[in-house]
């Protein structure tokens, strides 16, 4: 009597918990539907996402379902009903669920390639407009260096950037020249090892002062410097969106194939079952 009891619990338990757990997903399914955009490709991006997410949940479900389904018909093969007794048994669920299941399957069979299909789309207009800002950064620093040249090709605008060069120049010579203050930027953790390796560099040979100062003062050579970093973000911008796109388009897409083969498993055989069986009761009753 205790061995049915107890097991007659653990199939109320199971019961329970796979209802909620395929309910609590209906209801996330709901949810995640709001705001209704079903024509923005972000929209179903995320939709496709969350719902692979968190389809594993009411496959478990099922499965802890049918699994109390099981423990039950085992104790009415013995002539005994463990869960209830003499009490009249509850409705029978399990052909709304397997109808459900089937359900999923499709969904999910269906998020397969819409979801390849948004990514890659989503991916090429990532690139494009990674490839705009870029082109319209280099037409801005264009822009301004030319307005830069313009000001410094007049005598006034080149006795400027020649003060400014003496002033860099200066400061540099004074501090290669105190050996203290010299060891104390070499040995500031604050200062980055390249401008420390400069430091060494202008300290062993004084002329590499004066074409760093140079470099950093020519407005060409700084365009120029700023546009490669310009494309080489650029370049690292496109590569990094790829891949997302790419993780992602496999991650869910596989994740959802194998969703709809597990549903659509349980749906259709689970079907097919109860119709064999029920064929078979018509076929008795003939007889």
């Amino acid at each position: 009597m205790t061995n049915r009891v107890a097991s007659g619990n653990a199939a109320l338990t199971l019961k329970v918990v796979g209802i909620i757990l395929v309910l609590s997903f209906l209801l996330d399914f709901l949810i995640l539907l709001l705001p209704f955009q079903p024509t923005d490709r972000s929209w179903q991006i995320n939709l496709a996402t969350a719902l692979v997410d968190r389809g594993i949940v009411p496959l478990v479900g099922i499965g802890m379902l049918f699994v109390g389904y099981w423990i039950d018909s085992v104790g009415d093969g013995d002539g005994q009903s463990p869960a209830y007794g003499d009490r009249p048994k509850p409705i029978d669920i399990r052909f709304p669920v397997l109808i459900l299941s089937s359900i999923l399957g499709l969904i999910f069979l269906l998020i397969f390639p819409l979801h390849l299909n948004n990514v890659r789309q989503a991916s090429a207009q990532n690139v494009e407009q990674i490839r705009q800002e870029a082109s319209q950064a280099e037409t801005q620093l264009q822009s301004q260096l030319s307005q830069f040249q313009a000001q410094i090709n007049n005598e006034q605008g080149k006795a400027q950037l020649e003060q400014l060069r003496n002033q860099a120049r200066n400061q540099f010579t004074e501090l290669l020249k105190n050996e203290q203050t010299y060891q104390q930027a070499l040995n500031n953790p604050q200062l980055p090892a390249a401008q420390k390796e400069l430091l060494k560099k202008f300290k062993e040979n004084p002329a590499e002062l004066d074409t760093f100062i140079a470099q950093q003062t020519d407005p060409q050579a700084l365009a120029t410097q700023r546009i490669t970093q310009i494309r080489q973000r650029k370049e690292e911008a496109e590569k990094q969106a790829r891949d997302n796109a790419w993780k992602s388009g496999i991650r869910i897409g596989i994740s959802s194939l194998l969703l709809s083969i597990g549903y659509m498993i349980i749906g259709w055989t689970g079907l097919r079952s109860m119709g064999a069986l029920q064929g078979g009761k018509r076929k008795v009753a003939a007889r």
